[in-house]
């Protein structure tokens, strides 16, 4: 009874899904109000303010954002209990730009004023991200880089036919990269986001491609019977981990983009896939079946022992790390004809504290950001996707609706 109602305590104090969330740390963020001075408002960018703001750990809104002139240093009375106040005007005549002043509630002083344009109309949530990029950084807060990145993704369109896709974070903004065929593991191949690798079903044996987001140049990097799938790429870009299978059975390698040549990491007459690099400390976490059901381990490159990382649940499907720091999802029910519940939870690769992050649906692909503070995953509930957004430090999460095609995996 003890240890039942230890890990009831902990379950509510720090699942996290779309109904709930656990305010900490209020006193470390600052109560922000959002004014438009456009002279006609925008849903679409109202809301991505907002949920800039919230999702960036670093402030609080009431959660509107009030109509009110936005060349003047006048604050309304009802927000001078605030500590900031951003201004912003939109227009798109030829092309999008967004105006941004940001003001002491207290005094209407101003401390930022910037203006950014784009010359593609679509692209108008990445302007909302840069500005309140830069007021988080103006008003000396933690990095959050993460807001500008591209998301890349696969979505099924047809029985063996796919298209992979570049989008905001909010999935505001779309864009079509790869149509037609069967193309699918899109994984970004640079920390600056100018190629992505991908695996495509072309031909008679599955290949891994390259392909240049900004100049559409396209290059073959391996192939391999069965299987081949890009599922990270070391911090230096100079090597890259694989699931192949080209002897029936699916196993990891490591592959040096210098030379070309590949290191098998697992042996195991089973099932090894999805490795993720632990940091530089030349280890790896995965995905196997060796017990007999999916779970996470982990292993030295170079070395044979493998180890359990995960003593939770029975199925334990997928995982992503940053440093020593994992994510996974796991099935905890057991339904053979409907949909099973999927939960995400965070833990160490070097064992202790498993903490749940959601607790309704079914969550999969969890993405760490760059930073390892905010995680990326797609909801399914009652017959709608979402992907979501989990800030681990503040406990701030948001869903974004997506659109009924089924995604196949998704890298940020």
């Amino acid at each position: 009874m003890r240890y039942l109602l230890i890990l009831l305590f902990s379950l509510h104090l720090f699942a996290i899904d779309a109904s709930m969330k656990i305010e900490k740390d209020v006193e470390h963020r600052s109560r922000i109000a959002v004014i438009d001075g456009s002279d006609v408002m925008n849903g679409k960018v109202s809301r991505i303010f907002l949920s800039d703001l919230k999702i960036s750990g670093h402030f609080l809104s009431d959660g509107t954002v009030h109509k009110g002139d936005f060349s003047g240093s006048f604050v309304p009375p009802g927000l001078k209990g605030r500590e900031y106040i951003v201004k912003y005007r939109y227009t798109n005549p030829n092309g999008p730009k967004l105006e941004v002043r940001l003001l002491k509630a207290s005094d209407g002083s101003q401390l930022f004023e910037k203006s950014y344009a784009l010359s593609n109309a679509q692209k108008m949530p990445f302007l909302v991200h840069k500005a309140v990029y830069d007021i988080n950084r103006i008003l000396k807060y933690p990095d959050i880089g993460w807001i500008n990145r591209y998301v890349v993704f696969s979505r099924y369109t047809a029985p063996k036919r796919s298209e992979i896709l570049l989008a905001d974070y909010t999935f505001t903004y779309t864009k079509v990269i790869i149509r037609g065929g069967l193309n699918l593991f899109p994984k970004w191949a640079d920390s600056a986001q100018k190629s992505f690798y991908y695996t495509s079903y072309a031909g008679l044996v599955p290949t891994l491609n390259k392909i240049n987001i900004y100049t559409g140049s396209k290059s073959t990097v391996a192939s391999s019977e069965g299987m081949i799938v890009c599922s990270d790429v070391s911090d230096d870009g100079g090597k890259i981990l694989l699931t192949m299978a080209p002897e029936g059975q699916a196993d990891i390698y490591e592959m040096s983009l210098f030379t070309g040549s590949k290191t098998r990491v697992t042996h195991f007459n089973g099932v090894d896939v999805s490795g993720k690099y632990l940091g530089r400390s030349g280890q790896i976490v995965f995905v196997s079946n060796r017990l007999g059901y999916a779970n996470i381990f982990k292993k030295s490159i170079g070395s044979g022992a493998v180890s359990q990382v995960v003593f939770h649940g029975r199925n334990n499907n997928a995982v992503d790390a940053h440093g020593s720091t994992i994510v996974y999802s796991s099935r905890e029910s057991n339904n053979a004809f409907g949909g099973n519940r999927f939960n995400l939870y965070l833990s160490s690769a070097n064992g202790g504290t498993t903490r749940p992050l959601t607790t309704t649906g079914s969550n999969q692909f969890p993405r760490f950001s760059t930073d390892g503070k905010i995680v990326l995953y797609i909801k399914q509930r009652g017959g709608s996707s979402s992907v979501g957004y989990i800030n681990l430090e503040s406990s701030q999460s948001l869903l974004f609706p997506l659109g009924g095609r089924k995604i196949q995996s998704i890298d940020w």
